[in-house]
């Protein structure tokens, strides 16, 4: 229980911070990506400030919390083990990118942004929910099937 609650204020943290850093505006998302308009003078850079600040305090919560050799509320830190680049983690990465930078939002701006009820991220979360579903199903037809166990299809 003690778990699920300090994740819930976390969330509560995050979502604040993004809606006070102004980052589930899509607009200023999309004013930070647009960098042709730098000499008209409508590019803004508090998106990178934002990023800046949150690799900050990222960097100091490691330098705390490694240390201790375990999370608070986990017996192991869940770090990556694979360093090679697929087609999954590219193509992944480039349809991250193509969606930020039509929609302006991304999966951690949309959540705080429902709340203020507009329709781009309602629609934005029901695409990406939708991506999500779609990724797994992709992934369930190209795994191969265990031992003596039909593939579902």
């Amino acid at each position: 229980m003690a778990r699920l609650a300090v994740a819930f204020l976390i969330g509560i943290v995050f979502g604040t911070g993004i809606m006070i850093a102004g980052m589930a505006d899509p607009a200023k998302v999309l004013n930070f990506l647009d960098f042709g308009a730098i000499p008209a003078g409508t590019w803004d850079p508090s998106l990178a400030f934002v990023m800046g600040a949150a690799l900050l305090v990222t960097a100091i919560g490691y330098r705390l919390v490694w240390p201790a050799g375990h999370p608070v509320f986990a017996p192991k830190f869940q770090v990556p083990t694979r360093r090679d680049l697929d087609l999954p983690l590219i193509g992944g990465s480039a349809v991250f990118g193509i969606g930020w930078g039509i929609a302006g939002f991304c999966p951690g701006a949309a959540i705080p942004a429902l709340g203020t009820g507009r329709s781009e991220a309602i629609l934005f979360v029901v695409a990406l929910v939708a991506g999500m579903a779609i990724a797994r199903w992709l992934r369930r037809l190209q795994a191969p099937a265990a031992p003596g166990k039909p593939a579902t299809h």
